[in-house]
């Protein structure tokens, strides 16, 4: 039985139907669509875009400017975003629905259109964290299985909806995992990094930074 494109469209945003996990099962029917389409397009090959950018050594420290080109984009983007939820009449109906999407719509504020702009900005953060990855990784369809585990628990550490928060949880993540790769061995820092997270999750349920609700 075919269900109209409108009724599935709002069972999964928000309708008389809607559950807490329509959003997460479509989120990840849509994943799996477009990594077995790119792998009929591209196969499993390993790809890259055939730049190497220098490595400089500070210290005794090596980093390349792969790295230092991604953290300044990645910073100068998140602080922009921030700035937007925060100073801006569209910023500020994102962080209201988010809250409450039912009062949101008696106020006057199309919830369509805010979907949309939420949609679209989503996707250009999404792109764009991909073409940094891509100076620094070989690619290839399902790289992001790699990285969706980890940034998943940075989203629920840091307290869901939180930036601060997520921007916090990222830079415990990252020493967790750089100190027991430089001390033992790198498995045993994403270990660590996972055991911390787990532990947190007893402690602050709902985050670093989030509220109880």
């Amino acid at each position: 039985m075919l269900v109209p494109a409108g009724t599935l469209a709002e069972s999964i945003r928000g309708g008389p139907r809607d559950t807490p996990i329509n959003q997460l099962l479509a989120t990840g029917g849509l994943l799996y669509f477009l990594q077995s389409f790119a792998t009929l397009l591209f196969t499993t090959d390993f790809r890259n875009i055939g730049v190497r950018l220098p490595i400089i050594e500070i210290g005794g420290i090596y980093i390349s400017y792969s790295r230092l080109l991604a953290f300044g984009v990645a910073l100068v983007g998140a602080t922009a975003l921030y700035l937007f939820l925060k100073r801006t009449y569209i910023g500020t109906a994102i962080r209201a629905i988010a809250q409450d999407r039912e009062i949101i719509g008696l106020m006057g504020v199309d919830q369509r259109r805010i979907y949309l702009v939420t949609s679209a900005i989503g996707g250009a953060l999404a792109g764009l964290g991909a073409c940094l990855l891509a100076l620094q990784y070989d690619v290839h369809p399902f790289i992001g299985n790699t990285f969706g585990p980890l940034i998943f628990m940075i989203c629920v550490l840091g307290g869901l909806g939180n930036m601060i928060g997520g921007f916090v949880a990222a830079f415990i993540f990252a020493q967790f995992i750089s100190v027991g790769g430089f001390f033992f061995h790198i498995e045993w820092g994403y270990v660590m990094a996972f055991v911390f997270f787990i532990v947190m999750m007893f402690v602050r349920p709902q985050g670093l930074l989030g509220r109880k609700r």
